[in-house]
């Protein structure tokens, strides 16, 4: 019989910290991907909408989304890093650092950072920085997530526990500026809204009021689209209560996209702070966000500031509500996101 050539993916115990593991099948993007990202979710942020609006904001052309890059890069990581996770759960140091273009092709490697096996010796927790590069080598994004990984042979012996030490925040003065952005041609009108850097105060929170129903297709078709191929999400013989786990990002991206009432202007996302998936999310959820301002900055780009932002998706919790007196996530919160956006001052 022959050595078997298929992939089950790797288990917890198969990770040694400092390994760096380089992720197959580089990605060209086209406008496609733009087409189906707009189909997929309610986005309508006009730089990323239209040539000639980006063009007016000093760039070529409009490039593609920044959560089309996150997917891409997130999803060629999946094979090696969470084929066999439980749950995805967390995120910090995440910064965009390049545009990405109709035409270019996405590559990416993680390297493991952390290891922390769980009380339970069935699972551990696995800490990646994962960074993306296109065709001439140039860092597009990079960022580091945690991820809860079975074990495959519960016999295996527990790693060294490292757990990374991440900042809290990036920096403004770090935060990476596409090249030739220019907001003071800015043209509101076309935006959408008329709100500016300024008419944004620190502690004010946002009711996006608009919703949206998951359907079982929707979320699948986008999580194919990425090529995330993580069991969870489409093999209901994975998780013990026969369910489809909804992927993560699914939910960043539809609740960036949500923002726009209330944020249009907020027109590019430059880094990450936090991130948690605090609750699963299934089929029939109805998603609602609000948003908090925690903090503006201006920059070295003339006319452009940028605002930080607390991004909370519920299943219909309350606006403001996140936390129990215990601490933990109310049972409603599905993803709270601390993230710098960039919008005219």
């Amino acid at each position: 019989m022959s050595a078997a050539k298929t992939n089950s993916g790797r288990f917890f115990e198969d990770y040694r910290l400092g390994e760096v593991i380089e992720h197959a099948v580089p990605r060209t993007v086209q406008g496609g991907e733009r087409a189906l990202y707009h189909m997929l979710y309610p986005a309508r942020h006009a730089l990323h909408s239209s040539d000639a609006f980006a063009k007016d904001c000093g760039l070529a052309e409009s490039p593609l989304d920044d959560m089309i890059a996150f997917h891409i890069v997130f999803g060629k990581s999946v094979p090696d890093i969470s084929l066999n996770a439980v749950a995805n759960l967390g995120y910090a140091e995440c910064r965009w650092l390049a545009s990405v273009w109709p035409g270019d092709t996405i590559r990416s490697s993680s390297e493991v950072i952390g290891l922390k096996q769980n009380s339970n010796g069935k699972s551990g927790v696995l800490y990646v920085r994962t960074t993306g590069t296109n065709q001439h080598g140039a860092v597009v994004m990079q960022f580091v997530r945690w991820v809860m990984v079975r074990k495959g042979d519960l016999d295996a012996p527990a790693p060294e526990t490292v757990i990374p030490e991440l900042v809290g925040a990036v920096d403004a003065s770090d935060l990476a500026i596409p090249q030739g952005l220019d907001f003071t041609g800015y043209d509101f009108t076309l935006a959408g809204e008329p709100h500016r850097l300024g008419d944004y105060t620190v502690g004010e929170i946002i009711d996006h009021v608009d919703g949206v129903t998951l359907t079982e297709a929707e979320h699948m078709l986008a999580t194919r689209l990425w090529q995330n191929t993580a069991k969870v999400h489409f093999d209901v013989t994975s998780r013990p209560d026969g369910q489809r786990l909804i992927y993560g990002g699914h939910v960043m991206s539809l609740a960036r996209a949500l923002t726009f009432n209330g944020l249009a202007n907020a027109q590019v996302m430059v880094a990450i702070n936090a991130g948690a998936h605090a609750n699963p999310c299934f089929a029939g959820d109805t998603v609602r966000v609000w948003s908090e301002v925690l903090d503006v900055a201006q920059t070295d780009a003339p006319g452009v500031g940028a605002v930080r932002l607390r991004l909370v998706a519920t299943k219909g919790g309350a606006v403001g509500a996140l936390r129990g007196e215990d601490g933990k996530y109310l049972p409603d919160v599905l993803l709270d996101l601390d993230y710098w956006a960039l919008m005219p001052t």
